[in-house]
């Protein structure tokens, strides 16, 4: 075996080790945009409701795009504000609501409305229902497709709110050695399990009442049915924004003192080391007169 062959080799082992490498870090909790639902009956108010929650998110009506496949819907409150449309037509693939969303990306949008994810869901539905072959298999084929619509909506840059149509649901009950359906409440339109990705959820009833189904903010835990303003979504923007910031940690990383301190710091925080890695480089530097790069060599 060459020596090159040997480099090449040990480069891989040590990327290798390198990349699965696991460290612990004190919990903090980061600025984030908030990924939220709206679900409710026809006539009980997402849409409309959605639209005022945007409004205490964005700096602006006109920061605010609503992805419409509810048969332009959302025209009909135009009088709150100045905001966007985009209609979506059918077919409604996850590939189309993506394109949707990455058009209100690049256009600098704040809040992104899907109104309503449940067309997408009912989409791959029936391409499943139409596919030859094993069920169990055709599955495996269309999922990826579904979950890479739930990943971009999880990971866009800017605040989501996705409204869900529901129906009435039913369990079976025995009753005299017979199974009976019973009604159980109102079930969501969508893949079971989406509620779970979402930091909060909503569920709306006919009088347009809300109540959290969902909270990981604590903001509306324990909360009785009440009616969804602005003042909503303002509550909710300031939660988001009372994280540690970009702006924060480049603060900390001015105000070190020490090498060690600035390693902490670059440990603390590992999902700003790419964005803010010239600030770092440049503080080492300042620190140490570029003798030791910790940022460019994994530590041991």
């Amino acid at each position: 075996m060459g020596n090159r062959t040997r480099e090449s080799i040990g480069s891989l082992f040590f990327i290798h080790f390198n990349l699965y490498k696991m460290e612990l870090r004190t919990a903090e909790r980061k600025q984030a945009k908030i990924k939220m639902g709206l679900q409710g009956p026809s006539g009980s108010g997402k849409t409309y409701s959605s639209l005022l929650i945007a409004s205490g998110l964005a700096s602006n009506w006109d920061k605010i795009a609503i992805i419409d496949t509810e048969n332009h819907s959302s025209d009909l409150y135009a009088h709150l504000g100045l905001y966007n449309v985009l209609s979506l037509q059918a077919p409604y693939t996850p590939e189309r609501y993506i394109n949707a969303i990455e058009t209100c990306e690049n256009a600098s949008m704040e809040v992104i409305i899907i109104d309503s994810v449940t067309h997408e869901w009912e989409n791959i539905l029936e391409i499943h229902g139409n596919m030859p072959g094993n069920s169990f298999t055709n599955w495996a084929k269309i999922t990826p497709r579904h979950n890479a619509f739930i990943h971009k909506l999880l990971q866009s840059p800017c605040h989501i709110i996705a409204t869900v149509r529901t129906k009435q649901d039913y369990v079976l009950t025995e009753k005299n050695g017979k199974h009976i359906p019973e009604k159980v409440g109102l079930k969501g339109i969508t893949r079971d399990g989406l509620d779970y990705e979402f930091t909060v959820m909503f569920d709306l009833d006919i009088k347009h009442q809300a109540t959290c189904s969902k909270d990981r903010t604590g903001l509306f835990v324990d909360k009785p049915g009440f009616i969804i303003s602005g003042a909503t979504g303002t509550t909710i923007k300031e939660w988001c924004e009372s994280g540690t910031s970009n702006e924060a940690v480049v603060k900390k990383i001015y105000g070190a003192v020490t090498l060690d301190e600035l390693r902490s710091l670059y440990q603390r925080h590992p999902e700003f080391r790419q964005s803010l890695s010239q600030h770092y480089t440049k503080r080492k530097a300042e620190l140490t007169n570029g003798e030791e790069d910790f940022i460019a060599k994994p530590e041991n």
